[in-house]
């Protein structure tokens, strides 16, 4: 492939939001973590034109499912029990981008609301309401959390290839003697726990939560589809550890080495 990869981002519309302009500033972080990582980003929102949505979602080289919304309970058989501000559209537009993208089996990135979209979309479940890993309500200060890495997966390559290791040392449950930490930003009510995790994705990392843990990274089972989900928003570049422009780069570059 001697073109950038195309890759697929879908948005929320600043249309559609109580205050356009920070959601345009939102949307232009993924998009510039694309470009820096070598690729070419369409991005794709529910305004977008269903004859320029579907063009984009049929010749993408990669998808990113970025953050926004709350997921419809509905898509993973629950009533609404915390989900709040949801957008039926939005989901639409994400089912429709997901579908694209498994067919095909191109590389996926997600996001935050990504994250919990992948889950749900493999056929998992989410806590539709957690406390304290999000700003309280008007205030702008991020909050931060240890995330324990899982040593031998992808995400753990990525970040810390020396230590990545291999995964003989993993104990039940996923826990393993050789993990390693690293502080990330947090800006979300909802998440994973362990139990709702889809049966064909692996944790690849947990951040605490009261007498638990969450699972706030993770990978597709299969070894060969590059699929990766983070809770954390590595978009955001002043409360994220460099090493996380990593994902960006994978990921363009999974898309870039794709057979045609």
């Amino acid at each position: 492939m001697t073109r950038p990869p195309r890759i697929a981002v879908t948005l929320s519309d600043p249309g559609r939001t109580t205050e356009p302009e920070l959601q345009r500033q939102k949307n232009g972080l993924y998009l510039r973590a694309v470009l820096r990582a070598g690729g070419d980003p369409a991005p794709l929102d529910t305004a977008t034109p269903a004859a320029e949505r579907d063009l984009a979602l049929a010749s993408m080289d990669g998808l990113l499912l970025s953050g926004g919304p709350d997921l419809d309970p509905a898509l993973y058989g629950e009533e609404a029990a915390g989900a709040a501000m949801i957008d039926p559209e939005r989901d639409a537009l994400d089912v429709a981008a997901w579908r694209a993208a498994s067919n095909r089996r191109v590389p996926v990135l997600g996001i935050c609301r990504g994250f919990q979209a992948i889950n749900v979309f493999m056929g998992g479940r989410l806590a539709q309401h957690l406390d304290g890993h999000r700003p309280r309500l008007g205030t702008a200060d991020a909050v931060q959390h240890p995330l324990r890495v899982r040593p031998g997966s992808r995400l753990a390559e990525l970040l810390r290839p020396r230590d990545a290791g291999d995964h003989k040392n993993e104990h039940p449950g996923g826990h393993s003697a050789g993990s390693f930490s690293v502080m990330v930003n947090s800006s979300h009510h909802q998440g994973v726990r362990p139990g709702t995790l889809a049966p064909a994705l692996v944790a690849s990392g947990w951040s605490p939560d009261g007498n638990e843990e969450l699972v706030e990274a993770f990978e597709c089972a299969d070894p060969d589809w590059f699929v990766i989900g983070v809770q954390c928003h590595p978009e955001r570049t002043e409360t994220t550890p460099p090493e996380f422009a990593r994902l960006f780069r994978a990921l363009v570059e999974a898309a870039r080495e794709r057979p045609a």
